[in-house]
C-alpha cells in the first residue's frame, strides 16, 4: 500500500489533469493532430533601412527583412520585422542601399572555369602579336614536355583571322599546346600536340566534329566540337587537389559577383566520351560538401548518356543532397557555336557558303536518350544555338512529351540563341525554358552580321523580349568561362544590348526591363532548376541569400543597371568581402 502522502499527491495530480483536459475543445481529435508546442522564433539578423527587391510578386519591395537559422523569417516594414528581435539580434543598417536576392547563374562550367583561372588567359586579346606573346611567356615559365593550356581567345577581336599551329610552332617545339576558343567549341593545338594525338592529313573528321585543314589538306591545328577529343584525350587529367582548388577559386569569384547559386552543366567535350562531370561530382563536390567547404549552392547537370546512373542516384538520395548540393538533370548537345561556324542553321553561313553548321549528336540517338531520360523523371537540357537546331529540339521535346505523357518536366534549351520566325512563341506554348546568356551579345553583336548577314542576324539573334512576350520562362546565366560570371553585367546587357564601343543598341526592340532581367537571374532561374522553394526570392522560409548593391536609389539602379556588389550574404552570413 502507498503511504497516505503519496495517495494525496496522486489524487491532486489527477484532478489537475482532468481540469486541463476539460478546458480543451470537447476532445476534438483534430485538435491533437494539429497542436504543436509554441516555439519562440528570434531573428539572428535584421536588415533595415534599404530598398529590398524580393523577386516575390506578393511583396516586390520592402525596407526591412528578418533572418533566422539561415532563412528569411519576415519581409516588410521595420516595425513588423522588429517584432522578432531580442537582445541577441544583430541589425544591419543599409543606409538606403539596394538589396536583391542572391543571383543564380543558370549555366556555368564551374570546375573548368576555376581551372582556367590558373592557365594562360587569352580573353580580351585583340592582336595576333599579343596572342603569340602570351603563349611565348607561358613557355618560358614551363618545364620541357609539360602541356601549355589556356583559353578564352576570340579571333573576331583581331579582325577574324583564325589562329593556326604555325603561329606558335617555332617556340613550342618542346611543349604540347592546347588553347580553347572562348566559346569552348573550337581549340588550337600546336604540331607537337597534333602528333601526340595522331592527327595527320589522312585523319578523318569524327562524327560531329571537324579537323580544319589547309588547301593541301594539312591540319591547321584547329579542331571543332567532337574533334577536340582527339587532342583532349592526350591531356593529362588535372589532379584532385587542382580540381578542388579550382572549386574554391570559382566559388570566391562567384561570391564577389553576387552569385550564390550556380547551375553547373559539366566539364566535358561536346560530342565526346571524355566526360569529367561524374569525376568532379565524387572527387570535388561531395568532398567539399562532406567537409563543409561549399561556399555557393550548386545544381549539377550530367551527360545525357549517363541518365540511368543519375536516375538510380536520385532514387536513393533525392534531388537535394544537402543545402549546398542538388542533382539537376541531364544535358546534351544538338549543335556547336556561332563563333566556330558549327551552329546548325537552315541557311548557310555568309562567310562560309558551303557550311550550314554541325549536328553534333545524331538525331535518332538524341531522341532515344531524351525519351529514356524523361521517362525516368529526369530534367533534360539540350544545347542549341542555330535556328535549325532550336526547331529540331522543340520538335523533339513535343514528341517526347506526347509519348511519355503529361508531367511537370521543365525541358530546357541552353542558349536558344538564334531563333527563326515564330520560334520564340513555341517556347511558351510548349513550356520549354530558354536558358540564355546576355553577355554573349557583347561578343556576337559585331560578328553575327558577318557570319549570317545583317538582316538575318537582326531578325533572329538573342530574342529575349520576344521569348518573354510569348510567356516563356527565361533563365539567365553567363556560360562562364566563355563569358565572365557577372550578373550585373548581364542585366545591363539585357537592358541596353549595347557593346562598350557602340552608341546604339543592337536590335533595340529586344531590350527588356530591369525587373525581367532581375527575375532572369533570380526567381526564373530558380524555377528553371526546380529550386524555387529554396532560393530565387527573399520570401519567408527560403534561404537568406542576398546581395547589397552600391546604388543609393532604385531610380539610379534602373537607369542602366549600373551598380557594383558591396556585400554577398549566404544563409544570412556575410560571405563577401
Amino acid at each position: 500500500m502507498f503511504p497516505s502522502m503519496n495517495i494525496r499527491m496522486l489524487l491532486s495530480a489527477a484532478i489537475v489533469l482532468v481540469l486541463a483536459i476539460s478546458s480543451l475543445p470537447l476532445l476534438d481529435p483534430k485538435y491533437f493532430l494539429s497542436w504543436k508546442p509554441r516555439v519562440s522564433t528570434v531573428a539572428d539578423l535584421i536588415v533595415r533601412n534599404g530598398v529590398i527587391y524580393t523577386s516575390d510578386d506578393s511583396l516586390l519591395f520592402a525596407d526591412s527583412m528578418a533572418v533566422g537559422n539561415g532563412r528569411v523569417l519576415r519581409v516588410g516594414n521595420y516595425s513588423f520585422v522588429q517584432e522578432l528581435a531580442d537582445y541577441r539580434t544583430k541589425e544591419l543598417d543599409l543606409g538606403g542601399k539596394i538589396v536583391v536576392p542572391g543571383f543564380i547563374d543558370s549555366h556555368v562550367h564551374f570546375i573548368y572555369g576555376g581551372l582556367q583561372m590558373a592557365q594562360v588567359e587569352l580573353r580580351g586579346v585583340n592582336k595576333k602579336e599579343d596572342f603569340i606573346k602570351r603563349i611565348k611567356d607561358a613557355v618560358k615559365s614551363s618545364k620541357q614536355g609539360s602541356w601549355i593550356l589556356g583559353g578564352g581567345w576570340n579571333n573576331d577581336l583581331w579582325g577574324g583571322d583564325l589562329p593556326s599551329a604555325s603561329w606558335i610552332d617555332d617556340f613550342t617545339q618542346n611543349n604540347p599546346v592546347w588553347l580553347s576558343r572562348m566559346d569552348g567549341h573550337m581549340g588550337l593545338a600546336n604540331s607537337v600536340a597534333l602528333k601526340l594525338a595522331g592527327v595527320t592529313k589522312y585523319s578523318k573528321d569524327p562524327p560531329g566534329g571537324t579537323i580544319m585543314r589547309t588547301a593541301s589538306g594539312e591540319p591547321t591545328g584547329l579542331l571543332i566540337d567532337s574533334a577536340k577529343k582527339l587532342v583532349g584525350s592526350q591531356i593529362p587529367e588535372d589532379s584532385v587537389d587542382d580540381r578542388r582548388e579550382a572549386l574554391l577559386r570559382a566559388s570566391n569569384l562567384a561570391l564577389s559577383r553576387g552569385v550564390t547559386t550556380v547551375v553547373d552543366v559539366g566539364r566535358y567535350l561536346p560530342g565526346g566520351s571524355s566526360d569529367l562531370s561524374w569525376v568532379d561530382f565524387s572527387d570535388v563536390y561531395q568532398w567539399a560538401d562532406t567537409l563543409l567547404k561549399m561556399k555557393v549552392r550548386v545544381c549539377l547537370f550530367f551527360p545525357m548518356e549517363t541518365w540511368s546512373h543519375l536516375a538510380d542516384l536520385i532514387k536513393r538520395t533525392g534531388l537535394a543532397l544537402s543545402q549546398w548540393l542538388y542533382l539537376g538533370g541531364v544535358k546534351a548537345f544538338a549543335d556547336g557555336s556561332l563563333g566556330s561556324n558549327s551552329a546548325l542553321f537552315y541557311e548557310p553561313y555568309v562567310d562560309d557558303p558551303e557550311n550550314h553548321g554541325l549536328l553534333v549528336t545524331d538525331a535518332e540517338v538524341l531522341l532515344n536518350l531524351t525519351l529514356k531520360s524523361d521517362l525516368s523523371g529526369l530534367q533534360v537540357a539540350i544545347h542549341a544555338i542555330g535556328d535549325r537546331a532550336n526547331d529540331l529540339i522543340l520538335d523533339m521535346y513535343s514528341l517526347v512529351a506526347s509519348t511519355n505523357g503529361m508531367r511537370d518536366r521543365r525541358f530546357r534549351i541552353e542558349h536558344a540563341q538564334q531563333l527563326a520566325s515564330g520560334t520564340p512563341g513555341r517556347f511558351g506554348k510548349q513550356g520549354v525554358i530558354a536558358s540564355v546568356q546576355p553577355d554573349h551579345i557583347l561578343d556576337d553583336a559585331e560578328s553575327a552580321g558577318r557570319k549570317l548577314g545583317k538582316d538575318r542576324a537582326e531578325k533572329e539573334s538573342y530574342l529575349f523580349k520576344s521569348l518573354l512576350d510569348g510567356n516563356a520562362l527565361v533563365a539567365m546565366g553567363s556560360d562562364w568561362p566563355v563569358a565572365d560570371i557577372n550578373p550585373l553585367s548581364g542585366i545591363k546587357t539585357a537592358l541596353t544590348r549595347r557593346p562598350p564601343t557602340w552608341e546604339k543598341s543592337w536590335i533595340p526592340s529586344e531590350c527588356i526591363s530591369l525587373e525581367d532581367a532581375l527575375k532572369g537571374y533570380t526567381i526564373a532561374a530558380a524555377r528553371a532548376s526546380f529550386l524555387e522553394k529554396q532560393v530565387g526570392s527573399l520570401s519567408p522560409g527560403k534561404f537568406a541569400d542576398f546581395v547589397i548593391l552600391s546604388a543609393d536609389s532604385w531610380e539610379e539602379f534602373a537607369e542602366e543597371a549600373s551598380a557594383s556588389v558591396e556585400a554577398t550574404y549566404v544563409s544570412g552570413v556575410q560571405a563577401y568581402p
